[in-house]
């Protein structure tokens, strides 16, 4: 026995003695890190942007004129970029600019990409006199200039992002030549920025907010510009000092429309105050809290009349909208939004949580809303399995208008050719019709589709073509991990009969910093210490029959399906990291003995606490039921679509209740409590963001 505690003994001072040495090894490294980025961490003084970006010019004009390349590959993945429905060609989509940044490095781009649809071919267009490279700069389509689209701004930083510029220079692009022009405007002119939004009416292009990174802080902007494409020439209209305006953001929607434009949400910082530190009692002081904006406004523009000598500025006046109805909740940043037929399409976003000056957690989004303008309301979308059809025509594989009306137009051919034989139009459906042209653009391979909408995401690009919602790329975070999506996606907003995946690769991946090593070597010696003293305490091996201990969480009998090809297993997850984040938020959910589709109640939570989660996703199956009964959701006004959608969530609710109760009984005895949303912990305000929701 006395051998015994004196092994023991002496393996734990060989135990501390390790210890002790990793620890100064470990001093001595960090020591070498702190000196060496003093040395060279000093990426501000270190990197002239100037020079930077005049080798990047002088690189561009060597190129003697402009080529269009067929590329190998999809562009490589970027954040921050534009993506656009080309103004002119329904079968292509413009993408510019955009970074990437691996934890380590940012790396910019100024390749302008074309997609080209009916062939499924990327192409990168170089020319002597493009923009620069960029991210956080905006575009727009020319209003009254059908084939123009205009670039204003963004900005550019040094590889460890220590330094930053912004740009305030104004490009047009000649959509069916390719070609830029920068434009040198007369008088005043918007200041550099970065995160604006511009949008067009008639022939004006409409500019609004953004941010400029100085030295000492971020600043907000607020200020209104009209650029005027047939005087051109800048104006900073004069608005009444009492008239109601938005206030300075960013990352907000900017959409067309009929009489001006329509403005809604943002993100920004503002000034609040917080507790000094953790003891209490603690002074107050000064800080920068995160706003997510969710008001709304309208931007009516007047133009001059005709007998008014050329160069008079329009009237200009913003008149502020009420929160639109039935909006995404909780609150978002970072969902974008594309125009389409009078409405935005909305996209993911994230919910940020500040437990604390140094925490932040944050839940991210994948749901499709509809915001009808006029209506000043959202519609949430959902995918549906679209009907079995007897007979498929020769444009199965096309989506859009062009697809249903190469139907008709099949059709009429396939009546044409019964008459012409001397038959029935009876007869028709069994007619066969040559159309080499279908065949031609068929595409050339089969894509994916999937009942599901893209992984969680926010930032991601938006453009819709043809009634089709083309999504692309975004971000999405785990813990100070960031993720940048190499993916795109295709959704018919006609039929929504599923999510065409058109491309997707793994994510690259995230270089470690130093503090983030050191960090999880902390972790895993504060484990491995508590096993010691777990040992010390209880003894050393734990005898075979004794009894295991109890699991405090039931393991989630839900099992990630096994992707069957290589498609599968690309979508169904980014990394192993984010595919380990995905399993870990699906195992924290309870496990469901039939899973109808339906969203399934939580243990402790009331009827109205599981209608406030769930309402989103009541409201879309009340919408599709009451489609296919034909009936219009438009026609039923916003509480009565509550309503209903509630009648149907307490129906479920009564329906589980005796499987949740028996989960509560096992959980309470495995003293497991109420689960509480990110939304609760926040209370859905207003006060939430991120660094890099700008």
């Amino acid at each position: 026995m006395a051998k015994d505690k004196k092994g023991k003994s002496d393996s734990k001072k060989a135990k501390l003695a390790e210890k002790k040495q990793k620890q100064e090894k470990k001093a001595e490294k960090k020591a070498k890190t702190k000196a060496s980025k003093t040395q060279d961490s000093s990426d501000a003084e270190d990197v002239d942007l100037d020079a930077v970006l005049e080798e990047y010019r002088r690189q561009q004009e060597q190129f003697l004129k402009i080529t269009e390349t067929v590329c190998d590959s999809p562009p490589r993945a970027r954040a921050a970029s534009c993506l656009l429905a080309s103004p002119i060609n329904t079968n292509q989509l413009l993408l510019f600019g955009g970074e990437y940044f691996n934890g380590a490095l940012a790396t910019f781009f100024n390749d302008l990409m074309v997609y080209y649809i009916d062939r499924d071919e990327w192409r990168c267009v170089t020319s002597p006199n493009a923009p620069l490279p960029r991210s956080g700069h905006a575009w727009c389509r020319g209003g009254n200039q059908a084939g123009s689209v205009y670039l204003f701004g963004g900005e550019f930083s040094s590889p460890k992002q220590g330094t930053f510029y912004h740009y305030n220079d104004f490009w047009r692009l000649d959509v069916a030549a390719k070609e830029w022009n920068r434009i040198e405007c007369k008088g005043k002119t918007p200041p550099a920025r970065s995160g604006h939004r511009m949008t067009y009416y008639k022939n004006y292009i409409v500019l609004f907010g953004g941010f400029q990174d100085t030295a000492n802080q971020t600043k907000y902007l607020a200020d209104l510009w009209l650029y005027d494409t047939r005087d051109m020439i800048w104006y900073q209209p004069a608005l009444p000092p009492a008239q109601l305006k938005p206030d300075a953001r960013s990352s907000f929607t900017l959409l067309p429309h009929e009489q001006g434009a329509v403005l809604y949400g943002g993100y920004s910082r503002v000034k609040g105050t917080a507790t000094a530190g953790k003891v209490k009692g603690a002074g107050q002081k000064n800080v920068l809290k995160p706003l997510v904006h969710q008001d709304c406004f309208f931007l009516r523009i007047t133009q001059p009349p005709a007998e008014a000598p050329s160069g008079t500025p329009p009237t200009v006046r913003w008149e502020k909208r009420k929160k639109p109805a039935n909006a995404p909740n909780p609150t978002r940043a970072g969902a974008t939004m594309a125009f389409h037929k009078g409405r935005g399409i909305l996209f993911g976003g994230v919910h940020d949580v500040e437990e604390d000056e140094e925490g932040m957690e944050s839940e991210f989004f994948n749901q499709l809303f509809a915001w009808n303008v006029e209506r000043n309301r959202f519609f949430p979308l959902a995918l549906r399995k679209p009907r079995v059809q007897k007979k498929a025509g020769a444009s199965e594989g096309r989506v859009g208008r062009r697809g249903r009306a190469q139907q008709n137009e099949e059709e009429l051919l396939r009546h044409f050719a019964a008459l012409q034989a001397g038959g029935k139009i009876e007869d028709a459906d069994d007619m066969e019709i040559d159309n080499k042209k279908e065949k031609d653009e068929t595409p050339t391979r089969e894509m994916p589709v999937s009942m599901e909408f893209p992984h969680p995401r926010f930032n991601a690009q938006l453009a819709v073509q043809d009634d089709v919602l083309y999504l692309y790329g975004g971000t999405f975070e785990k813990g100070d991990r960031e993720f940048t999506f190499d993916d795109m996606y295709a959704i018919d907003l006609g039929k929504l009969d599923g999510c065409k995946e058109v491309f997707t690769r793994p994510v690259e991946d995230w270089i470690e910093s130093e503090d983030e090593e050191d960090d999880d070597e902390d972790e895993y010696e504060d484990e491995e210490e508590e096993e010691d003293e777990e040992e010390d305490e209880d003894g050393d091996v734990e005898m075979a029959d004794e009894e295991p201990k109890k699991r405090l969480f039931t393991p989630s009998k839900r099992g990630k399906k096994a992707p069957t090809d290589e498609s599968e297993a690309a979508s169904s997850g980014v990394t192993a990291e984010l595919a380990s984040s995905v399993a870990d938020e699906e195992e924290t959910e309870a496990a469901t003995t039939v899973d109808d589709g339906l969203p399934h109640p939580r243990p402790f939570e009331s009827r109205r606490d599981f209608f406030q989660r769930t309402s989103n996703e009541w409201q879309e199956v009340l919408m599709t039921n009451l489609r296919w009964k034909g009936i219009q959701p438009e026609s039923l006004t916003v509480k009565e679509i509550k309503t209903k959608a509630f009648e149907l969530s307490e129906e479920k609710w009564w329906d589980c209740r005796e499987e949740i109760m028996a989960l509560e009984e096992e959980q309470e005895a495995a003293g497991i409590g109420e689960v509480v949303s990110l939304a609760d912990k926040a209370g859905g305000g207003p006060g939430t963001g991120g660094a890099r929701r700008r």
